[in-house]
């Protein structure tokens, strides 16, 4: 019966807020790359077990996000240079899927917050080139509302409980 005491103090001490953070924010990375990951489970049970870091959470984890978006953003810039190079082929941009895309421009963005489709949508920006700041500005408002949202539901719900 020792162990299990030893095992449950060692799970306590990955359970701390600082380590809650660093895996949250490793959570958001990975989740905002072609990497699997769900930063809404981790976050949802950081601020259910400590609700005082309800703001370090939200920030981390949209800090965590970004990041991992602008990683994959940059996969997109460079996955097009590398083609172009290697096949010594220009994309064709004049398709309906790429044009419609061009035309709503980085608000479109918005949606990088889908599942599947998101991550997709943030390569698709970084290979058509669109604008950096401008992409990366929608990407955090649609993360940002995304995060607040469940939040918020997250801490109406922990008051009723209350």
């Amino acid at each position: 019966m020792d162990w299990i005491n030893r095992a449950a103090v060692w799970l306590q001490s990955w359970l701390s807020p600082d380590a809650g953070l660093w895996g949250l924010f490793a959570s958001a990375f990975a989740s905002a790359t072609v990497l699997p990951g769900s930063s809404e489970v981790v976050l949802s049970a950081l601020v259910t077990a400590y609700p005082h870091l309800v703001w370090w959470a939200f920030f981390v984890a949209l800090g965590g996000n970004l990041l991992g978006a602008v990683l994959t953003f940059g996969m997109g810039v460079a996955g097009r240079q590398g083609f172009e190079r290697f096949k010594r082929v220009r994309v064709d941009v004049e398709r309906p899927l790429v044009q419609r895309l061009r035309r709503v421009g980085p608000p479109a963005l918005v949606l990088s917050v889908l599942p599947l489709v998101g991550d997709a949508l943030v390569l698709a920006a970084g290979w058509f080139r669109m604008p950096f700041w401008q992409s990366l500005f929608w990407i955090a408002i649609g993360k940002g509302l995304r995060y607040g949202l469940l939040l918020a539901g997250l801490l109406g719900l922990l008051s009723i409980g209350t």
